[in-house]
């Protein structure tokens, strides 16, 4: 029974907020790169579109199908990752993965909204969903600067 009742916690008011108003959902007509990642424990996806002009993301979309939590995840990284640098978005994904397995400090600003999520770190099965939006975002960036450099 309490494992029930910590799973509901874990859906907090703020998490559904999240997850019902997610940003740049729309998909780019002409993006730099697309990348589709998949949680194979739970099925949850992520596409993301991103298109990069001086090293910063210029423009994003995303189609996010996913839990809420995943959702969640997804829409704080789609109302900070514009004007952002690879190294940015590469800093905020390794800082979440860290703040959900290791309980390693909230992912840096913009990205400070993904605290939200802490209490996600004991369920292990949802990390990965959590991890999509951002784990798609740096490979797209990566794609991307190597498109823009070949």
């Amino acid at each position: 029974m309490s494992g029930e009742t910590d799973l509901i916690k874990l859906y907090s008011q703020r998490i559904l907020e999240l997850a019902a108003d997610i940003p740049n959902t729309a998909r780019l007509e002409a993006p730099d790169a697309t990348v589709k990642k998949r949680s194979p424990l739970c099925g949850s996806t992520v596409t993301v579109d991103l298109s990069m002009q001086d090293g910063r993301v210029s423009a994003y979309g995303q189609d996010v199908k996913a839990c809420a939590l995943g959702q969640a995840a997804a829409s704080v990284v789609g109302g900070a990752i514009v004007g952002r640098s690879r190294a940015e978005i590469m800093a905020a994904r390794d800082a979440l993965k860290a703040m959900l397995k290791e309980d390693g400090p909230t992912p840096p600003a913009p990205f400070d909204g993904l605290e939200v999520l802490r209490p996600a770190q004991a369920y292990k099965n949802r990390h990965a969903s959590i991890l999509l939006a951002l784990d798609a975002a740096v490979e797209a960036s990566e794609t991307a600067e190597e498109a823009r450099t070949a």
